[in-house]
Parts: structure tokens; C-alpha cells; sequence
């Protein structure tokens, strides 16, 4: 029953971690009353994209090293403190707060969010080793509803009314948050494995020298606070040797995680049922488990990793550029396309464009199921599902360029959620799969350093462009150009897309090779 509780928890807690997607919502009138310009605008979101990501390796080291409940409590109060200060500076009115502090804010949502995720995360995988799949599919799937949450909260009890929204979110994400805390709760697992001694080893036939139960029955051994170790590791550089009256444990990573292995991968792997040379065999398993566990440093070197942060880093900025500015897209077409539209109204496009990249976002999560389909079943490399989202997103750039009727924006805000959504559904199982389990939260960490770099250039290039074609009336900065405020921005980001999906094959290419080359090496050492 804890555990159940623990998973209900977490899906409250990453509900209310998913704000930073909401931005967009928001933001136009936001800039409008305190006299900001989209440059401006996109400055205070690219601090709330910072926050998310760039904090992702202090959160992962201290998720890895104390638990998850420190860094949910942390993060609660991050949100609250962040929310209430862009409350406080929207009533305030023009220059009532500087944009070093409007950033800060901001930067503080990002953070928080970060920090109670990664441990709704960790928890739900930790409690359910043998379920990871059902137990992160929710709290990773409220992550994805979080804007459609709170914007049809908006919707239906604040119309229209900015400040109180920011308010709502202020108070709503802390008492989420905080509540769910002290539900959330790891339950431990004990091990359970068969002991073989020498005299059973010499008395088997064919001299298989190790046993053990089935994975479903195997358990973990706790490594660190909050993440649990998958092996026994040795300390000597060698290879264990066997020794009379005495017995040993032994498991081997799994490198075929399954896409539960979003932020945990299963543990382990069947023993060959006849082993010719044990201590080769315990050799071989004692490298696996060197290789399955990169973490840190040791990342830079590998090409793997530059590789995948790159291919990261431009899918996940162009998503980012629209995330941040579909408001600004509706309030441009709509003033364009029907000068008579008030700003109530507009500003239930732009929350229904939310909505919409929120759903959609939902939609893309779950579809990561189908990588398991494409690894296990049609035996092909996961990367496969990073040209799908390439796809995605370069049709929604093409939109993005070409869309000057606003109610065809649908397609724009649907198919940049559906790639967002499926390209982070799938990318920690590539990261499990590559460098290992057991330092993924410190890796994931690393690896979100690309959306900053990204998301920063991608959105400061629309605002600048925006910008460019606006002018002020009446104290008020407005662009009536249509398509024209920003259409040059998503060219920009097609050639990017466009880079993404050439780099997203070269992947598939490299990891056929790869995977041949193992092949070929497993062949030799049988032979």
C-alpha cells in the first residue's frame, strides 16, 4: 500500500513540475503590462529553461546522494518563492522589479521544477523494480499534462486575470508539492539469491559454474542513498577467483533496458547455461559492469556523448522556441487576420494553444512504449525514434514558416507537443542504454546542458526578429505584421530540424555498425 500511495504522490508532484511549459500562456501580457519587449520576454523564459536544465546535475548528485524527499521539498519552495515574485512584479507595474530579478524568478520555477521531478521520478522507479514501466509512466505523463492542468484551472475560475493565474500557480505548485512530500516515501528491497558452493560447482556435468534465480525473482543491493545497485561490485581489477567451501553472488547489468528504463533500467541479464571458462566469464562480466557505469567526467571523452547532447540540444531548442512564443504567434496572426479581436479573446487562443502543446506533449510520452516495439520486435536501433521526432519538427517549423490563417495554429502548437513529448519520452533509455543506470540521474543531468545552450540562441533569435518588426502605440510595444513578426525565426529553426534529422540518421548508421562490430567480437570469443 506505501508504495501505491508513493506513486499516487509522485504523479501529484510532477503535475505541478511541468509549469515552465505554460509560459507562453502568460507571458504576452506579461510583457504588455510592464512594457517588455519580446527580447525582453524571451530573456525571463530562457531563465526558466535554464533553471530546468542547468540545474539537472546539482539536482541528480543530490537526488543520487540524500534520497528523493530533499530535493522535492527544495523544489516546492523554489516554485512558491519564483511564482509569488513574478505575482508581486506583475502588480507592481512597469519598473516596479529589474529583469535581473524577473530572470531570477524565473530561473527559480525552472529549478524547482527540476528538483521535485527527479525525485517523483526516483521514487516511483525505486519502489517498483520488477514494474518500472506503469510505475513512471504517470508521474511522467503528469509532468507532460502539468500546462493543460493549469490552464483549464485558468480557464474556467481566472478568465482573463493574469495576476490571479500567477497566483494560483504561485500557491498551487508549493501546496501540491510540499503536501505530496511526506507521501512519498522509498520502500527498501532485500536481496534474494542462490548461494552455489565448490562442491555443487564440481558436481555439475557440465561444470556451469554459476546459477542464480530468475530475473523476476532477483532483487537489488542498495549502493547509495536513493539509488539502488544493480551488482556487487569488486574492488580488485581482476577477475574474482573461486575458491574451496566458499560461494558468491554475482549479476550483470542489462544492457537491453526497456523503455521503463526512462530513469531506471532493469537490473539484469540471463547467465549462459553453460560456461566452458568461468573465470573468463566473471572476467567478462566484471568489464560489462566498468562499461554500464559512466557517469561525470568520464563522459566527455566518448564520442557517444557529444553525439547524443548534440542531437539533444538542437531537437529540444527548436521545441523550446515554440513552447515560449506560441503566444506570441496567436497574438501576431490574430492581429493580423481580424484587428477587432479583443485581448480576452486572444488570450484564450493562447491558452488553448497551451493546452493543446500540453496534450499533445501527453500523447508524445506515452507513445514512447512503441521504441520497445522497434528495439525488441523489429530488432532495429532505437534511434530510429529520434528521425521520427526529426520529422515531427521540421513539419511543425514548415508551419510555423508558412501558417498565416491563426486557426490553423493547431498544427504549429500539436506536432512541435507530439515531437517535445516522444524525443524526452525516449531519450533517457538511450542514455541507460549507453552509459549505464547506475549514475543516470548525474548523466541526464548532463545531458540537459544542451537545451540551455539551444533554447537560449533559438528564443533570443525570435525575440530579436519580433522585435525588429514591432513598434510601440501608445506606450505599448505590438507587432501587426502577421506572419512576418516571426516567420524568418522558423526558417531558421527548419535548417536546425533539418541538421537534427541528417544527424539523427548518421546515429542510426554508427549504431548499426557498432552493434556489428559486437557481434563479430562475441563470435571470436565463442569460437
Amino acid at each position: 500500500m506505501t508504495r501505491k500511495v508513493s506513486v499516487v504522490a509522485a504523479t501529484v508532484i510532477s503535475l505541478a513540475c511541468g509549469t515552465n511549459y505554460i509560459y507562453s500562456a502568460w507571458a504576452p501580457q506579461f510583457a504588455s503590462r510592464l512594457d517588455l519587449s519580446a527580447t525582453q520576454s524571451n530573456l525571463i523564459g530562457v531563465a526558466g529553461n535554464l533553471g530546468m536544465y542547468a540545474s539537472g546535475i546539482p539536482v541528480g548528485l543530490l537526488v543520487d546522494a540524500k534520497g528523493p524527499k530533499p530535493g522535492v521539498l527544495g523544489g516546492s519552495v523554489m516554485l512558491g518563492i519564483g511564482y509569488f515574485a513574478l505575482y508581486w512584479a506583475y502588480n507592481g507595474g512597469p519598473e516596479s522589479v529589474a529583469m535581473p530579478w524577473l530572470c531570477l524568478a524565473s530561473f527559480l520555477t525552472g529549478a524547482g521544477g527540476c528538483a521535485a521531478f527527479a525525485g517523483s521520478i526516483k521514487t516511483s522507479a525505486l519502489n517498483w523494480p520488477s514494474h518500472r514501466g506503469t510505475a513512471t509512466a504517470f508521474p511522467l505523463a503528469a509532468f507532460g499534462l502539468s500546462a493543460f492542468f493549469f490552464s483549464s484551472i485558468s480557464t474556467v475560475a481566472f478568465p482573463n486575470n493574469t495576476s490571479s493565474f500567477l497566483l494560483m500557480l504561485a500557491i498551487g505548485t508549493f501546496c501540491m508539492i510540499f503536501l505530496s512530500a511526506f507521501f512519498l516515501i522509498v520502500v527498501p528491497h532485500s536481496q534474494s539469491y542462490s548461494r552455489i558452493s565448490s562442491d555443487d560447482l564440481r558436481r555439475q556435468p557440465h561444470s556451469n559454474p554459476l546459477h542464480r534465480r530468475k530475473s523476476s525473482e532477483s532483487r537489488r543491493l542498495p549502493a547509495e542513498p536513493g539509488m539502488p545497485s544493480t551488482n556487487i561490485k569488486n574492488s580488485s581489477p581482476h577477475p574474482p577467483s573461486i575458491h574451496k567451501d566458499t560461494s558468491y553472488p554475482h549479476e550483470i547489468p542489462n544492457v537491453d533496458t526497456d523503455e521503463t528504463s526512462s530513469l531506471m533500467s532493469k537490473s539484469t541479464v540471463s547467465l549462459h547455461d553453460e560456461v566452458e571458462d568461468c573465470g573468463a566469464k566473471v572476467g567478462k562480466a566484471a568489464h560489462d559492469q566498468h562499461r554500464l557505469d559512466i557517469r561525470g567526467l568520464a563522459l566527455l571523452p566518448r564520442p557517444e556523448f557529444w553525439q547524443l547532447f548534440a542531437l539533444l540540444g538542437l531537437l529540444t531548442g527548436i521545441g523550446l522556441m515554440t513552447i515560449n512564443n506560441i503566444g506570441n504567434d496567436a497574438q501576431a496572426l490574430w492581429s493580423r487576420h481580424d484587428p477587432k479581436s479583443s485581448p480576452d479573446w486572444i488570450q484564450r487562443r493562447q491558452l488553448m494553444h497551451v493546452s493543446i502543446l500540453s496534450v499533445m506533449s501527453f500523447v508524445g510520452r506515452l507513445l514512447r512504449i512503441g521504441s520497445d516495439l522497434i528495439v525488441k520486435k523489429l530488432h532495429m536501433s532505437r534511434f530510429w525514434c529520434l528521425f521520427i521526432s526529426s520529422c515531427a519538427f521540421c513539419a511543425a517549423q514548415l508551419c510555423g514558416a508558412r501558417i498565416e490563417n491563426p486557426n490553423l495554429l493547431i498544427y504549429i502548437s500539436g506536432s512541435t507537443g507530439l515531437a517535445y513529448g516522444f524525443l524526452f519520452g525516449v531519450y533517457p533509455s538511450l542514455i541507460a542504454e549507453t552509459f549505464g543506470v547506475h549514475g543516470l540521474s548525474q548523466n541526464w543531468g548532463c545531458m540537459t546542458l544542451a537545451p540551455v545552450i539551444s533554447g537560449n540562441i533559438f528564443n533570443l533569435i525570435y525575440g530579436t526578429i519580433y522585435d525588429h518588426h514591432s513598434s510601440i502605440k501608445d506606450g505599448h510595444r505590438d507587432c501587426g505584421d502577421g506572419l512576418g513578426c516571426y516567420s524568418t525565426a522558423y526558417w531558421i529553426t527548419f535548417g536546425a530540424s533539418v541538421a537534427g534529422l541528417a544527424l539523427s540518421l548518421w546515429s542510426i548508421w554508427r549504431d548499426h555498425m557498432l552493434q556489428a562490430e559486437i557481434r563479430q567480437k562475441e563470435l571470436r570469443e565463442e569460437s
